[in-house]
Parts: C-alpha cells; structure tokens; sequence
C-alpha cells in the first residue's frame, strides 16, 4: 500500500490540473462490480485550492524528464519526488472507494523515463482497476504527449474520460516555456482519439465522456482573443467536452515568467465568453474582436450588445429565440420561459421578473408590447452595466487568507 509520505505527494503535486471536472459517462456497469460512473453515480465538488475531493486527483509520479518553466514538477525544480507502482495506486483507490471518500480516479503524471514508460504504466493501471478489482467507476485519464498511438487507444477504451493540456495557446510561447514538447504532440492525439470515437460511435465503449484540455491564462502574452479562437476550433474540429482555462499563478520563479498573479477576474471572464461559444451560439471574433482582451467591467454578452446597439431593442413578444439568447440578462431558460408563455398572452417587465430575468440589465435592450424602460444613451448604459460589478479583489485562493480576501468573483446571469 502506498504510504502515506508518497500519498501526500503525489496528490499535492496533481492540484494544479483543474481538467479533471466530470458529469457523468454512459459506460455501462459490470455486474457485481464496485462502483458507477453513470451520469447519477459521479458527482464533483472543487475545494478552495483547487483540489477536486470526489475524484481522488494523483499522480503516478512526479519525476519528470522535462523542463516547463511553469511546472512546479519540472525536472531542475528542487521537490520532494515519488513514484506509485500501478498495484499501489488500485488498492488505494479501492480503499478509498470502500470509504466513501471518492467517486472515481483523475489519474495524471510526469513523464518518468519516456513517454511510453509512462503512458504504459497509467494504462496498466487502469486496465488492473477494470478488470482484476471489477472497478466501475469514473476513470479520467491525463494523456502523455509524444506516447505510443496504440498505447493511447488501448487507454481510451478503459477510461471514461481522457485530456490532454494544450498548456500554452501558441506555439512559440510553448517553444519558449516548454521546449521539449510541440504543438503537434498535443493535438495529434486528440485528433486521432476524436476521429476513433466517431467511428467507434455504436458500441459506445471508447471514451464514453469524450475529451477535455486546459489552457494557463496569463503565463504567455496571448490575448483573450487568441485564446477565445484555439478554444472554438478546439470544439469543431475535436468535439471537446470543456476547455478549462487555468489563471497562471507563479509556483516557480524564472525571468521569463510573470512575477503575478494573473487573476480569477479574467479566467471568469473567459468562462463566461466559454459559455457563450458552447450554448448561445456566439462565434469568438464576436465575443472578443482580434487583438482585445474581454473587459473586465461587465461580461461578454454585455460587452458585444454595447458594441452592438444597431441590433436593439428586440421585442420580447415576437423576437425569434437567437435573438433573445443575446440579450443581457436573458439566459437559456429564460429564453425558453419566454417563448413558451408568450404562445398565451403578452408579457410585460412584471411578468419577466417573475421568470427571473435580470431586468436591471435587460432593460436596456428589451421592449415589452412597444413599451422600453432603460436608456437610449450607449454611454449611460455602459456606466450603469460596469457599476453593477462589485468592487472586489479577484486573486487566488488561499487556505489561509482572511475571508474578506478569500471571495470569489461571483458568477451572475449571462
């Protein structure tokens, strides 16, 4: 069994991975297996500093043969090192499954040896929790740039969920803070997985959960732009479940590296725009015009509805629902409230508070049967919409700050 030293490393050295989110798989149980990884039988919950506590997050080790400026494991950086064998890391999770301590695996590593090393071992891993322990659960499996592409496969179809880490949004900010390893080396992967998922759509086995990535904000000049275009690409062309966007929080030191927090402001942010892209059918040169950085004022839809007045006001009573979905203030289901009680009567500003619309925003950009209740002046409506952010400090979180400074920036109503 591992002890309890190496237990405290490997998952100290895992937080830093925030991909590891899930909702559900669609792999079917084993009978009198341990565990389900059904929709209803994962759930996920994330701790101040960032440490998910119904997966159990661990690496398999955290001895690496490459340098990342920005990785607190890599290979130059004075840490204590462990390594877990693939037994060790099944009784654990078996253990901890037992003692209701988690609901699956999040399983990750540095790249001990070669890449092939290492993708073997985790595929090793959870081949031995499937099969010998009859293990059921939620298995998310970290990819291994560079690894053999029939190890990778073998992986995927024992896993529910796999990433791999774009890390940077350019090439040559990777070649700069992560020369050992390319661009292609990442997306080559997913390509090849996304591709065998298509065609493996029937019997439903390979990666029932699909695929994710994340991408550290602030670390690399990029704007919010660039990184807003990667992701939707990202979407099309590898039907990712998430992109997870990871403010940089300087671990180590190096000049080529900012020597500050880049904020939890602009990370929500780009959730926000994430959002936009995924459910409202917003496209990223409309949410972030080349070369920008969103603005921190007020959240995206905001920001493209004052940049895009020409387009309002829109009338509640008869505007198609693409055009509800960009109001402010308006979300999904308040877009789909609306059609479906505008079929019996029409609805006026009392009724939408009823449904909850987030009228002190909306306002500006509805009209009820003819009848419009915010302003006409674009400025005024962009002093009114910044002031409604509260005046807050977006940092990291810490086990120790004081709770006024341990806040985060809440998430308001798209």
């Amino acid at each position: 069994m591992i002890d309890a030293t190496r237990l405290k490393i490997l998952t100290e050295s895992a937080k830093y991975d925030v991909s590891c989110s899930s909702s559900g798989s669609a792999r079917a149980n084993k009978e009198h297996g341990l565990g389900n990884a059904s929709i209803d039988g994962i759930c996920h919950s994330f701790t101040p500093d960032g440490r998910c506590i119904s997966l159990l997050k661990i690496l398999l080790s955290n001895r690496c043969i490459y340098n990342c400026l920005y990785c607190p494991n890599r290979a130059d950086a004075d840490v204590p090192r462990a390594s877990a064998s693939p037994e060790e890391l099944c009784e654990l999770v078996i253990a901890f499954y037992r003692r209701n301590y988690i609901e699956g695996l999040f399983l990750s590593s540095a790249v001990e040896r070669s890449p092939d090393h290492t993708m073997e071992r985790m595929t090793d891993t959870i081949i031995r929790l499937r099969k010998v322990y009859n293990f059921n659960g939620y298995i998310h499996l970290k990819g291994i740039p560079g690894a053999d592409k029939q190890l990778v496969s073998r992986a995927a179809r024992y896993a529910d969920r796999m990433s791999y880490n774009i890390e940077l949004p350019s090439e040559r900010s990777l070649h700069l803070l992560a020369p050992q390893k390319s661009r292609d080396s990442v997306l080559q992967p997913m390509l090849r997985l996304a591709e065998e998922k298509r065609d493996d759509a029937k019997r439903r086995g390979f990666l029932p959960a699909g695929q994710t990535t994340q991408m550290i904000v602030g670390a690399s000049p990029e704007t919010d732009a660039q990184i807003l275009r990667l992701s939707e690409a990202l979407y099309r062309k590898f039907s990712l479940k998430r992109v997870y966007y990871s403010a940089y929080v300087p671990a180590v030191r190096h000049p080529a590296l900012p020597d500050t927090c880049t904020g939890l402001l602009r990370e929500h942010r780009l959730y926000q725009a994430d959002w936009l892209l995924r459910f409202y059918g917003f496209t990223a040169e409309e949410i972030a015009p080349e070369g920008e950085n969103l603005p921190e004022e007020y959240d995206p839809k905001c920001a493209w509805a004052l940049r895009n007045m020409q387009f309002f006001p829109v009338e509640v009573n008869s505007a198609p629902l693409e055009a509800l979905l960009r109001v402010p203030g308006i979300g999904a289901m308040g877009a789909y409230r609306i059609l479906k009680a505008r079929r019996y009567a029409a609805l006026d500003f009392a009724d939408l508070a009823k449904m909850r619309i987030v009228l002190k925003r909306a306002k500006h950009f509805i009209t009820c049967s003819g009848k419009f209740c915010g302003s006409d002046n674009a400025t005024a409506i962009k002093t009114l919409l910044s002031l409604d952010v509260p005046e807050k400090k977006h940092e990291q979180l810490s086990l120790f700050s004081l709770p006024e400074l341990a806040e985060s920036a809440g998430s308001g109503q798209l």
